[in-house]
């Protein structure tokens, strides 16, 4: 009879990429809130839920005949292998094309289980392990795992205020440099980056790039980029860098997260996008046949033509930033996105939001994002949430204030 498998023998079943991801903080944090967040929904109706950006009431009706049409075979093949779709990838190119006025083309758009797959497989692309990636804080909470497991090596840039901090970045260039990602309209800040910043950080990886003697790409995660308020204008770092990958999700135009379809585009002006072309389409098959479900390529089309009501997103933006700003709470607004980061009254963010979770309002603390001392909330919550948390809001800042 063998013994027992000992803790240190389990361990080191594990490979050393799989126990380095494991390790990761804002991994363990995420996979818990994760967690909390289908105990929470395990009936407790009670509660006031601003952590993920999931949805709170009842899909649209379009939405959910979109599906079912799409369900519906129109031949034998219907739910064949799927790899690149035609009509799916026209809807896209077309769809890319009036929102950015740059001619996308079909062959340029490789559809993808939702962002995660798509920033995952431009990484995979243009960079190798050992190479160097730099991200501006507060990030998107997986960009660290998506690199680790890569491969590469995550370089984090500090910013002091919610735009990129372009010479922080240009400091952070090395010979080993190889992408820059960039996450406009910006998750958590809600900021749309201007014109003007992408320009200069356009011509400091041209610069950059001459230097080293090797080409810096720049990987454009766009989740948002239709999730935009005030009737602002959006602008991608496409129109400003030819070697740039543009990463989207219907997720979030959608607000579906739990059906995973997105893309990776390459623009016109990338020069060396035709010998990507087979490399991109090997890597689609090899990292696990990224591309989406037959449903929902066949859906796409139609997904292309409507969204969640994003001026509904504004209301709740603005109610929430009045109610707040009325309490004390200092409220950045934000251009796009589905939330608010907002600045703790105190600086131990991960008390206060655990104040919030006594009075049954959940948000997640800023030092998930790497930036303490804020905390997000995300306005995918429904107006009877809303207006349930408030009271606990103006309860929380004021224990804060009594005990200064």
């Amino acid at each position: 009879m063998t013994d027992p498998i000992t803790t240190s023998q389990a361990a080191s079943a594990m490979s050393d990429r799989a126990a380095r991801l494991a390790s990761i903080p804002s991994f363990q944090r995420v996979d818990a809130f994760f967690t909390a967040a289908r105990l929470r929904r395990q009936g407790h109706t009670g509660i006031c839920d601003f952590t993920f950006g999931n949805p709170h009431q009842m899909p649209a009706d379009r939405y959910v005949n979109t599906l079912r049409d799409a369900l519906t075979p129109q031949h034998d093949q219907w739910f064949a292998y799927q790899t690149n779709g035609d009509a799916a990838r026209e809807a896209a190119a077309e769809s890319l094309q009036q929102l950015l006025d740059v001619p996308f083309r079909p062959q340029d758009i490789y559809l993808t289980t939702g962002g995660f797959a798509a920033i995952a497989l431009a990484l995979k692309t243009v960079a190798d392990p050992g190479d160097e990636v730099i991200y501006s804080l507060p990030p998107w909470f997986l960009y660290e795992p998506l690199i680790l497991e890569a491969g590469l090596v995550p370089v984090k840039v500090n910013t002091a205020t919610f735009d990129l901090d372009i010479d922080s970045i240009a400091a952070a260039i090395t010979e080993r440099t190889r992408v820059v990602i960039v996450n406009s309209p910006n998750n958590p800040t809600g900021r749309i980056y201007p014109p003007e910043l992408l320009g200069r950080l356009a011509e400091l990886l041209e610069a950059a790039s001459a230097r080293t003697g090797r080409r810096i790409y720049l990987v454009s995660d766009e989740a948002y980029n239709r999730i935009v308020f005030d009737g602002l204008r959006f602008h991608s770092p496409v129109e400003f860098y030819a070697h740039t990958l543009l990463a989207y999700s219907y997720g979030k135009t959608h607000l579906s997260p739990g059906q995973r379809v997105g893309y990776l585009a390459l623009p016109p002006t990338m020069p060396d996008r035709d010998g990507m072309r087979p490399a991109i389409t090997g890597l689609q098959v090899a990292m696990g046949w990224i591309y989406p479900n037959a449903l929902l390529q066949h859906a796409l089309p139609e997904l292309e033509k409507f969204s969640i009501d994003v001026n509904q997103l504004q209301r709740r933006r603005d109610r929430l930033m009045d109610a707040l700003g009325g309490m004390g709470y200092r409220v950045p607004r934000p251009d796009g996105t589905f939330y608010l980061y907002v600045p703790s009254p105190t600086p131990d963010d991960e008390a206060f939001t655990e104040s919030l979770v006594r009075r049954g309002v959940f948000v997640f603390p800023g030092t998930l994002f790497e930036t303490p001392g804020f905390f997000r909330i995300s306005l995918t919550a429904n107006e009877d949430m809303i207006e349930r948390s408030l009271p606990a809001f103006e309860a929380a800042i004021k224990e804060v204030r009594s005990e200064r």
